[in-house]
Parts: C-alpha cells; structure tokens; sequence
C-alpha cells in the first residue's frame, strides 16, 4: 500500500471519529437542556378531628436487696393487672398489651451491688374511653404513669383522605390560575408528591391525682378528656405551562 493511500484512509477513520463525537455531543447537549415553562408549586389539605384514641400506661416499681425476690414481686403486680385487664378486653375497643420491664443494681459508694430495682408496665389502648378509665381503676396493683390521645387507624385513613382530596383540587385549581395568568391555555403534570402528617398537640387529660387513686378511688372510673388533631396532607409537585 502506497503511503498517500496510507494516508487517505486514516484521514477517513479520523474523520468518522469526529462526525460521531459530535453527533454524540449534540444529544447530549439536547437532553441536558433545562425544560423551559416548568413550575414548582405545593397545596395542602387540612382537616381537625377529635382524637379517637386512648392509651393509659400503668406501672409500679419494687426494690429489695434479692433481684429474684424483686422480679418475683413484679411479675405478682403485673399478672394480677393483667387478670383484671383482659376481663373487659375487646379488640379495637381494649387492647391489653405489656409495656416495659426493667431490672437493674443499686451502687453503693464502694461501687458495690446493694440491692435491684425493677418497674413493670401495663398498657390499655383502645377507642371505648369509658370501658379503659372503668377498668383502669379497678386495678391496685399499678399507678398510672402516662396518658395520651391519638387518631386509630380507621379515623386517620379517613381523615388523611378527606384532607389529600381537598390538597389535590386545591394544587389543580393553583396550577389552572398560574398557566392563565402566564398566558398559557393550559398545564401538564410532570411530577408529583403527596406527604400526610398529623399534630396532636400535648394530650390534656383531666385525672384525679395518682395519689388518690391509689388511696380511695380503686374502683373509680378516672374521667379523661381527649383533644383534637390536625391532619394535613400536602402536595407538591411541577407542571408544564402549554
């Protein structure tokens, strides 16, 4: 082969190289163009509802010098709690469950083991306020330790919806005025996001104190009261303006 014959051919190669690199960086260029006529916007749904939900936490605590004297105590308390418990147990309405167990030493100042304390927990959860404070004071072997109010599953999957509806024809509605005001016939959806959350703000029970239901009121139903919650749906997402 002639060398201007040589030459000619890696002149072709080289040539083709370059046509494909710049074809290549041409579709590059074109995908990597930022869309144009796109806009960001969010709307949100909001909906107050009474809580539904009741959970009453029971506990008691022991210390002893025997931490299988003490355990022994703890599990005395919390199975007769629980006897009492599951007789107004029903689903959805009383839930019985056991809460936390804990045992551990006590140090003295030559970091010594000189005894154990231990605490046990009960927890009633369900919708029928009444039936749980009712069977709540008919225990004695716990105190009460915590009250809170929530939404159950039922009521929030209702709420949520009522509040996603309200968020989307409200995130239509904003995306129809902005196509107008810019002129635009109308929009497309390119992307979209809906997040739920709810604030139950800080429960508000009203309870008789501890110490009197530990004293004369162990068969009284203690009165509660529930709060309300804000559900709130938000979506958020981009159009395009055509």
């Amino acid at each position: 082969m002639s060398l201007v014959s040589h030459f000619a051919i890696r002149s072709i190669a080289v040539a083709a190289l370059l046509a494909n690199a710049g074809s290549v960086f041409s579709q590059e260029t074109g995908s990597s163009q930022v869309p144009r006529n796109v806009v960001q916007l969010s709307a949100s749904g909001t909906v107050e509802v009474q809580q539904d939900l009741l959970t009453m936490v029971l506990s008691t605590s022991r210390d002893g010098a025997d931490a299988g004297v003490v355990q022994t105590q703890l599990k005395v308390a919390l199975d007769a709690a629980l006897a009492e418990a599951k007789k107004a147990a029903q689903p959805g309405q009383l839930d019985v469950r056991t809460g936390n167990f804990s045992l551990f030493p006590r140090y003295g100042k030559d970091s010594k083991i000189v005894g154990w304390q231990g605490n046990t927990e009960l927890v009633l959860e369900g919708r029928d306020f009444a039936r749980i404070a009712a069977t709540a004071g008919k225990i004695n072997t716990l105190t009460m330790g915590n009250v809170s109010f929530g939404l159950s599953r039922t009521q929030r999957a209702q709420v949520e919806g009522q509040a996603q509806t309200m968020a989307i024809e409200q995130f239509k509605a904003k995306a129809g005025e902005i196509a107008k005001g810019f002129g635009f016939a109308s929009y497309s959806l390119r992307e979209v996001s809906v997040n739920a959350s709810d604030n139950g703000g800080t429960p508000r029970p009203r309870m008789v104190a501890m110490e009197a239901k530990m004293s004369s009121m162990s068969d009284a139903a203690l009165p509660v009261e529930a709060g309300k919650s804000t559900v709130q749906v938000t979506v958020s997402g981009a159009v395009q303006l055509k």
